[in-house]
């Protein structure tokens, strides 16, 4: 047999043997120790506590009285604005007023170039002066019967109308003398001296503004206008009544204005084209504050009573019906539909469908399901 070497007789050495036990044990040891850990994983699993209720804030309703205001589009006018326009052809000689100046009835703001008109007046002096000869002339003749009556009438016809011609062209004469008609305020006057007007030139001499009161037009929907209506006759009251709510002016900068107003006017034909319609608010401007033709906005009043009023933010939509959670006795919570009757930007007002003394959750609320345990935080 060949001289082989023995692989095994290391083994003998108790070296080697000590090495192997060792390592031998550590192996058990960490064995051991990765199996208590999966184990007491497993059984903290299995042991696992329910997760905490969420501390949410709530609210406890009570009814109150809300009055909101509905806004709309207003243009502003004086209470006169008067048309200025020459009722006669001619030149402007005369300007006696200034753009924005302040004037009183039958005060004189122009005067028209009258020289043809004087010359015609001239001659129809003449006319008149001329039949009225005529007749002085015949009427002895009549007397004496060497005419017939039918003459003299006959001068005395053309006497009239002699007249009647002379009393239209000093009637001319006195319309080239222009006055206003109103207290008031003069607007823009685009003709000036020298210039040609007529009573069929495309815009009028001036305008007369009367603003010590001036009247808002604004529009509103049929919807709206029913839903006023129906809370004025709730009152026993009217739009246009003297108990009617009054209305506010916010003006151009942002500013309300000082005066209220009452509503003064609603034209009850619907406008079929756009479905609105026009309602005019009366202001008296006794700072002439308020300028004809100003803008603004007009806003209704529209109060409601023993109403809840609920933060927009705490409410869930569930197919398009707005619902809040209202909390059980027990912390869970229910869905409760709400009947909106009004709104502001942040807020609804609601009518019925909740009770007096109900809490509802204002916080986490998209989160939230029916019959869920919450924590309540009173606010």
């Amino acid at each position: 047999m060949g001289n082989h070497s023995n692989p095994y007789k290391h083994i003998n050495n108790p070296n080697i043997v000590s090495f192997y036990m060792k390592a031998i044990k550590s192996i058990s040891l960490l064995v051991g120790a990765l199996m208590i850990i999966s184990c007491g994983g497993k059984n903290q699993q299995a042991q696992g506590t329910a997760p905490q209720a969420p501390s949410l804030e709530v609210s406890t309703l009570e009814k109150q009285d809300i009055t909101l205001y509905n806004s709309y589009s207003t243009n502003i006018q004086g209470v006169q604005n008067v048309e200025i326009w020459p009722k006669v052809s001619g030149f402007v000689q005369q300007i006696y007023v200034e753009e924005g100046q302040q004037v009183k009835k039958g005060q004189s703001l122009f005067k028209l170039e009258t020289q043809t008109l004087s010359q015609d007046a001239k001659a129809a002096k003449a006319a008149v002066n001329v039949a009225q000869v005529e007749v002085d002339k015949l009427v002895p003749l009549v007397e004496k019967n060497i005419i017939s009556e039918v003459q003299l009438e006959t001068a005395k016809a053309q006497l009239e109308q002699a007249k009647s011609n002379y009393s239209s062209i000093a009637a001319n004469i006195g319309y080239s003398n222009i006055v206003s008609p109103v207290n008031g305020y003069i607007g823009e006057i685009p003709f000036k001296v020298g210039a040609l007007v007529s009573g069929t030139m495309a815009q009028p001499l001036t305008v007369v503004s009367d603003i010590s009161s001036v009247r808002a037009y604004f529009s509103m929907t049929e919807k709206e206008l029913l839903q006023m209506k129906s809370e004025m006759a709730d009152k026993g009251t009217t739009a246009s009544s003297e108990n009617a709510p009054e209305v506010e002016l916010v003006m151009i900068n942002g500013e309300t204005y000082p005066q209220k107003g009452k509503i003064a006017m609603v034209n009850n034909i619907i406008n079929p084209t756009t479905g609105s319609v026009t309602l005019r608010a009366d202001f008296d401007n006794p700072n002439r504050l308020l300028s004809s033709g100003s803008t603004g906005t007009i806003k209704v009043p529209s109060s409601h009573e023993d109403v809840f009023v609920i933060p927009q933010f705490a409410t869930v939509d569930l197919q398009g019906t707005k619902m809040v959670f209202v909390l059980n006795d027990d912390n869970t919570v229910k869905t409760v539909p709400l009947n909106i009757v009004a709104q502001t930007n942040t807020e609804f007002v609601v009518e019925d469908g909740l009770e007096a003394g109900s809490t509802i959750v204002t916080e986490g609320v998209s989160k939230l399901k029916d019959g869920q345990t919450i924590n309540p935080v009173k606010q």
